[in-house]
């Protein structure tokens, strides 16, 4: 009975409560820019404590007013972490941020990943927050994908993310987006692309100059329906070693392919 009331509340929450921005992305913008404030509101930062201070070290993704949705290679290094919601500009107190600190035994990684071959997929974990977040104007759900469902080539999403501003440079302060047309599984594996290195089971977007970087990792693929929501399609994974190389597209973890493990984590725990 509890598992179906998950099932029944992340189906609900997809149908009513969720992907629906009250302040909305400015569309069609190519590179990386600033984004609308607030327009991407199920975004987290995932951070870890250094000295005095927390850092961002990943993205995510509020997918009820207790969980987060982000990568498993995020958790590759034991750090005391917190997720910030509400974010916008790291540089200032905007008064809208919710902060949670994270214990280990609330952080929940794919059993089946593996750190040596991200290629192979399996890039996807959980975090239960220690509270139900506050859900308002800032503060929301991000749509999970139905089951199974596969994204098509050619399709238009946004990246999102406080990733580095290029490589090897600074970590952006206020949150970026970027448009990311969706590469098919033929192109994507072609010789001077990724070749053998991209599994059928995750997704490919950009590569055209435009694409995520580093610390975007665990953030948020935003594909927009035609019920005119937002879905979280993909789970940033991997990229190039240097960002924005041509015929080298960011590559996601396929949310869809893994809607039953969400379920049973949620249910269990």
């Amino acid at each position: 009975m509890l598992r179906l009331l998950v099932t029944v509340l992340l189906a609900a929450g997809a149908s009513h409560g969720c992907g629906v921005p009250t302040y909305l992305p400015v569309s069609r913008v190519v590179n990386g820019v600033d984004a609308v404030p607030h327009s991407w509101p199920w975004m987290a930062s995932l951070q870890f404590h250094h000295y005095k201070e927390y850092i961002h070290n990943c993205g995510g993704s509020l997918i009820t007013p207790q969980w987060v949705l982000t990568a498993a290679h995020c958790f590759d290094n034991k750090r005391d972490y917190r997720i910030a919601l509400g974010e916008h500009d790291r540089s200032v107190d905007e008064g809208t941020e919710q902060y949670f600190l994270i214990s280990d035994n609330d952080i929940f990684v794919h059993p089946k990943w593996n750190s040596d071959c991200p290629q192979c997929g399996y890039d996807i974990a959980l975090i239960k927050l220690s509270r139900e977040a506050e859900l308002n104007d800032v503060v929301q759900l991000g749509c999970l994908p139905p089951r199974g469902r596969l994204v098509r080539g050619g399709q238009e999403c946004f990246g999102s993310g406080w990733g580095f501003l290029y490589t090897y440079g600074p970590q952006a302060l206020v949150l970026q987006q970027a448009l990311l047309p969706i590469v098919d599984h033929a192109q994507c594996s072609q010789p001077d692309w990724w070749g053998n290195l991209v599994d059928e089971s995750l997704i490919c977007a950009g590569g055209y100059g435009q694409d995520i970087c580093d610390s975007d990792s665990g953030g948020p693929l935003n594909c927009q329906d035609m019920d005119g929501r937002w879905y979280i399609e993909g789970i940033v994974s991997f990229g190039s070693m240097r960002c924005n190389t041509l015929r080298k597209p960011s590559v996601f973890t396929q949310v869809s392919l893994f809607i039953d493990w969400i379920d049973e984590i949620i249910t269990k725990n």
